[in-house]
Parts: structure tokens; sequence; C-alpha cells
């Protein structure tokens, strides 16, 4: 495989396991020490700081009910992001967001996850 075709993978997976809630396998994507950075003020933002930080905040997120709909896998020479529809409904408060989650690799591993969104503002409303 290419290295273009690994990250393509390696996203496809990280995708499939968020979806399901399969936690172990998102952990065996990612480094030890990997990060994940999320913009806005909110209980989910800031940044999650190793393996089991990161997987904590995947778990956190699902637990909001989303629908992570998978748009697009990007990848470059390096790395790889996941361009994503996400949507959920709590109540009268609904989430409906456009992001791209960029995902620094390292080894074939995830070390560093930064997300884009599109409305700031909405997941600070929803995410509290």
């Amino acid at each position: 495989m290419t290295v273009h075709e690994d990250n393509y993978s390696l996203g496809k997976q990280f995708h499939a396991a968020l979806v399901t809630a399969d936690w172990d396998t998102i952990r065996s994507l990612l480094h030890e020490d990997a990060t994940w950075e999320l913009p806005g003020d909110n209980t989910i933002s800031g940044t999650a700081y190793g393996a089991d930080g990161v997987v904590e905040r995947a778990r956190k997120i699902a637990g909001y009910g989303l629908n992570f709909t998978l748009l697009h896998i990007l990848v470059s020479p390096r790395n790889m992001a996941l361009s994503l529809h996400n949507t959920a409904q709590r109540g009268d408060l609904v989430l409906d967001e456009h992001l791209s989650t960029v995902c620094t690799v390292r080894d074939g591993k995830i070390a560093a996850i930064e997300t884009y969104l599109s409305d700031v503002d909405g997941m600070n409303a929803f995410f509290v």
C-alpha cells in the first residue's frame, strides 16, 4: 500500500469505529501521546491529552446521540482529514454542523487531531 492508501484506510477505520462506538479500535489507531483540539467554550472544547483522553472525548461526543455522516476522506502525503456532517437533536436543541477533523499521522497512527467547525456557536449551545 502507498502512504495515501494507508492514510485513507486509517480515516475509514477511525470513522467506522466512531459510528459503531468501538472505543478499543479507536484507541488502537492512536499514539499514546495523541491530542485532540476542539474550538468553542463548552463541555467538549479544548484539548484532550493522551490516547485515553481522546477516546473519552469521542465517547462523550457520541453520548449526545450524534450522527456522524462521512462526506469525504482527504489525504495528503503525510496526513488525513475527515469531512463530516454531524447532526443531532436533544429536546429543542438541534446540532447541524459541517466539520473537518484533521489528523496528523505518525508511523501509521494518529498523533494529533484538530477539528474545524462551521458553527462554533451552535456547538456551544448544544454541548452544555
